[in-house]
């Protein structure tokens, strides 16, 4: 019999006016069992942020809070761990939408950087994403822009996911 994990919220690191608020689909489990974002060990974020030159070093899951100094803030646009995105269900898309929607409109980042095509598609309901800065922005005065989730699971080359997430550091001026 499988031992039941004991699985935590992940509290969302957001602060007025960041430069980045990162959005995931929702926690890994093993996000779930640490309370930090991005702690599978299979997830590729951390070492992707730093190789695009996004941070001076490479963080750890469990530094998640530190990036705050640096402007950056996580949140997911489901709460719920699960143990891939596919176990989402439409009703928690929905109510997600609508929170995150709430949280852009009261923090007010400066660009929210969706980790994954089908996390922007969710919450934009927008089926025409391109790589980058989106056209038109969901929140005003907020810039949209999607990149390729960082889950182990993507088979897009490590080289080019990096790529893309370094254009983002372009836009907002980030030098690492």
């Amino acid at each position: 019999m499988d031992q039941e994990l004991q699985l935590f919220e992940i509290p969302d690191h957001i602060a007025p006016q960041l430069r980045i608020l990162f959005v995931g689909y929702n926690p890994s489990l093993k996000s779930g069992q640490t309370g930090h974002h991005y702690a599978n060990p299979r997830n590729r974020f951390w070492t992707i942020i730093h190789q695009a030159g996004l941070t001076p070093r490479r963080y750890h899951a469990e530094e998640d809070s530190e990036l705050l100094k640096l402007g950056y803030g996580f949140t997911n646009i489901v709460a719920r761990p699960t143990r891939t995105a596919a176990e989402i269900t439409r009703d928690e898309y929905a109510e997600g939408r609508e929170q995150l929607r709430a949280k852009i409109e009261r923090f007010r980042p400066q660009y929210v950087c969706f980790v994954g095509k089908g996390v922007y598609e969710a919450y934009s309901g927008r089926k025409d994403a391109v790589w980058g800065i989106q056209p038109e922005s969901i929140v005003a005065g907020v810039r949209d822009f999607v990149a390729p989730s960082s889950s182990g699971l993507v088979r897009m080359p490590l080289a080019e996911i990096v790529s893309i997430y370094r254009g983002l550091g372009e836009v907002v001026g980030d030098k690492g």
